[in-house]
């Protein structure tokens, strides 16, 4: 169209300024300059060009004009025209054509007419062709998104067919951490090591953390001149330009953020936005489906651990009733206090570690610290020590495993320390591959001569034993070096 009207006018230079969603004026087509468009953009109600488009009349500005609010570029400095002539191109834009020494051709507004007739043309054909591309785009992501039950796969798939329906350059989902208040990045279909690690933002903080504050839509024009964006320097990296950012809202509250990037200046119209914003509350009512649906299985799964604890439970109490050498039933009550508390530091751990995983150095912390608090005599100075390998058991190894430390530590402080008021206990832990070793050793009283655990009558150690079987390992009690070591080695296995 400027190289029309510059061949039609006589003209000898052409500009055409269009109007964007976002009241900017945004330089679209230049016959002289054409390194400048879509970089040159101003408020619509500035300039010459404001005024034109506020009047919708031609001014034909003459040598050594001026206008009041004149804006100046670095390198478009205006050259010593005889005249510049400004024509309105209805509400879409000004038509600038520029003459060095011929006088404006009479037909310079109809031009102008004709363009603005043709750009609205353009333009309703193209929304109502880009009104159905978004309708299958919006179809294509929606049902995506509304066929997975994983939080993750959902995100990752609402960032790759988003980004592939809307030609978008990048995509990322940010989601709200409520515990630390902050945007975490949790999708994005960017290949860029770098943007894989993009720190967390604040709530409020940066456009996307706005967006989740104000519960709406946020356009930026031009990421790399706006202030408040965070990270100009990755965006100049990617080659990123404009950018709109879509909070995930679920009734009055954003449970995060879909923020899209294009590769060049791009209006966002209004029914981009429309389908943009429907996409993300499917996005967000899929995620809440699916979290409801991992709660649910969980409920299920602590369910059936807690019906094998207590059966477990049982069998202790039913083990505890054989034997006659408790000398109170304060003290057959004290022992089962003990191991059902061995039992209840798995499933303390668990609610504050992995779902399905649990350190068993953690676990002898735990123990440790109840021992010495409810077990020890004020009296004995006994030093714990745990140390070696962090290994991490699901959850039925990981509560024998926790049963037999318990019975481990009351012998090593019961019968090794008797009559003894200090000393240490040394925990250790031991992983190659899939086999697990575990000691607990003292350095107080020797084993009796010729003890052996398969005839002990020893209740604790007859449980050992039994759990050691039950993993498809060993246990074995003796002396090294002047210390009580009690062994046990077993092969872990990855599931329940």
């Amino acid at each position: 169209m400027a190289h029309l009207a510059l061949k039609e006018l006589g003209a000898d230079m052409v500009d055409i300024l269009l109007k964007t969603a976002t009241d900017e004026v945004v330089l679209r087509a230049s016959t002289a300059t054409p390194e400048f468009v879509g970089r040159v953009r101003f408020d619509a109600k500035r300039g010459v060009t404001g005024t034109v488009m506020e009047s919708r009349k031609m001014i034909d500005r003459k040598a050594g004009e001026s206008h009041p609010e004149e804006i100046k570029f670095p390198g478009t400095e205006r050259e010593d025209f005889a005249h510049e002539v400004f024509v309105p191109l209805s509400d879409l834009g000004v038509l600038v054509v520029r003459y060095r020494q011929s006088a404006p051709d009479e037909k310079t507004e109809a031009i102008g007419n004709e363009i603005a007739a043709a750009l609205m043309g353009w333009r309703r054909a193209f929304e109502v062709g880009g009104h159905a591309d978004r309708l299958g785009a919006l179809s294509e992501v929606t049902q995506s998104i509304a066929t997975s039950p994983y939080v993750e796969e959902i995100i990752q798939l609402l960032v790759n067919v988003t980004a592939e329906q809307f030609g978008y350059k990048v995509c990322t989902v940010r989601l709200l951490d409520e515990s630390s208040e902050e945007l975490v990045l949790r999708a994005t279909q960017a290949k860029s090591s770098e943007y894989q690690r993009k720190r967390s933002i604040r709530v409020g903080e940066s456009i996307a953390g706005r967006a989740v504050v104000e519960r709406r839509p946020i356009v930026v024009p031009d990421v790399l001149t706006e202030d408040e964006y965070i990270g100009h320097e990755l965006a100049a990296q990617q080659g990123l330009s404009s950018m709109i950012c879509v909070p995930l809202n679920i009734e009055d509250q954003a449970i995060g953020v879909l923020t899209c990037y294009t590769e060049e200046p791009h209006d966002f119209s209004q029914v981009e936005i429309s389908a943009l914003e429907t996409i993300a509350q499917q996005a967000a009512f899929s995620i809440e489906r699916a979290k409801l649906q991992v709660r649910s299985t969980l409920m299920q799964e602590m369910h059936h651990r807690v019906k094998n604890n207590l059966q477990q439970v049982v069998s202790l109490l039913r083990l505890q009733l054989t034997h006659h050498h408790y000398n109170s039933i304060d003290e057959a009550i004290n022992d089962s206090i003990h191991r059902i508390l061995a039992i209840s530091a798995v499933h303390d751990l668990l609610s504050r570690e992995d779902l399905d995983r649990v350190d068993l150095k953690s676990i002898a912390e735990n123990l440790v610290t109840h021992m010495q608090q409810s077990y020890m005599s004020p009296q004995k100075a006994i030093h714990f020590d745990v140390r070696g390998d962090h290994v991490r058991l699901s959850m039925t190894q990981a509560t024998q495993v926790a049963l037999m430390l318990n019975e481990l530590l009351q012998n090593a402080i019961e019968h090794g320390f008797a009559g003894k008021e200090e000393g240490e206990v040394h925990i250790t832990f031991e992983a190659v591959d899939d086999k697990v070793s575990l000691w607990v050793a003292n350095n107080g009283n020797s084993l009796p001569g010729g003890f052996d655990v398969a005839t002990s009558s020893n209740l604790g150690l007859q449980i050992v034993t039994s759990l050691a079987r039950g993993l498809g390992g060993v246990f074995q009690l003796y002396d090294s070096h002047a210390w009580a070591v009690a062994e046990v080695k077993f092969t872990r296995v990855t599931s329940d």
